[in-house]
């Protein structure tokens, strides 16, 4: 198994995690406040991946620092958005819009990093669109705040995909993803000290959320995403990463009997064929029909 390979089941790993995330935090919601709660989840996973990588921690540079400083702005960007978005919107909802970032990620690419687009990866990301649309859109095609709020989360996602696949290859990954961690923490617990005030979980319910977004959602998930981007391009890590609503989507209504409209089945259904044409090499598939074929005659 190649490593390109590698990297994208790592991503699908932490796809399923990420999927999870909206469902853990509307059940978080209900005891704590959004900073409040991003900052505990922030902060947990760095004392925990930096007690285990802590090597790779005292020996980042002051690039790694500062690259880190950047992404725990991004992160911060992201997590507050999606978790106030989700006082007005549902967790399957938040998870369709939020993985608009798979058709934000190749239009930024192109403009500011001049990257070509693939023929595949565009007739993905028009399906990505239009799968998205059935999924969210109602039937009068109305948004409301906590949409636009994941919408708005979607494009601090793709720039955060962007610029970690650039700075994983000039810093050492696992202390890169640490730190970012340890960064939105702290921006975190700031402003919820100034805002909110801050307190812990006082229920079962609101531990075993806030414990499963630190460690799995966030610990593990930024860590991988930091290692498995050295091998694959932010274009395809997006494609993957769309899969997020499909899993949240799952588990929304299995635990929290959250259900799509028949129109959002056939949108999932067209984001996963989206991820499979952009894995496909056609081109092979293709040649290898061919060479059946003109074996056989």
């Amino acid at each position: 198994m190649n490593k390109h390979i590698k990297a994208d089941l790592m991503l699908l790993m932490i796809t399923v995690f990420w999927g999870a995330s909206y469902m853990l935090t509307k059940l978080g919601l209900g005891n704590l406040e959004p900073f409040n709660l991003t900052a505990i989840r922030f902060i947990i996973a760095f004392i925990l991946s930096a007690a285990v990588f802590h090597k790779q921690v005292l020996s980042a540079d002051k690039k790694t620092i500062k690259y880190s400083l950047i992404l725990g702005m991004l992160l911060v960007g992201m997590f507050i958005s999606m978790t106030f978005g989700l006082q007005y919107t549902t967790a399957s909802n938040a998870g369709f819009l939020i993985s608009l970032s798979v058709v934000l990620i190749p239009i930024i690419s192109f403009f500011f990093l001049k990257q070509k687009i693939e023929k595949k990866i565009i007739l993905s990301l028009c399906l990505v669109l239009i799968g998205i649309a059935l999924l969210t859109l109602d039937t009068q095609f109305r948004i409301n705040v906590g949409d636009l709020l994941c919408i708005l989360c979607a494009l601090f996602c793709a720039v955060h995909v962007i610029v970690i696949g650039i700075y994983t290859k000039e810093v050492d990954s696992i202390a890169l993803g640490i730190l970012q961690l340890g960064f939105a923490g702290l921006f975190c617990i700031i402003i919820s000290m100034i805002t909110e005030g801050v307190k812990l979980p006082n229920t079962p319910i609101s531990w075993f959320s806030v414990l499963m977004l630190s460690i799995f959602c966030t610990a593990i998930g930024y860590i991988v995403q930091s290692t498995a981007q050295q091998y694959t391009s932010a274009i395809h890590t997006g494609l993957i990463l769309s899969l997020e609503p499909v899993f949240s989507a799952i588990l929304s209504y299995i635990f929290l009997k959250e259900t799509l409209a028949a129109r959002g089945y056939v949108g999932a259904l067209l984001m996963l064929l989206s991820v499979l044409i952009a894995e496909l090499d056609l081109k092979s598939v293709f040649k290898r029909n061919d060479e059946k074929e003109s074996l056989s005659s």
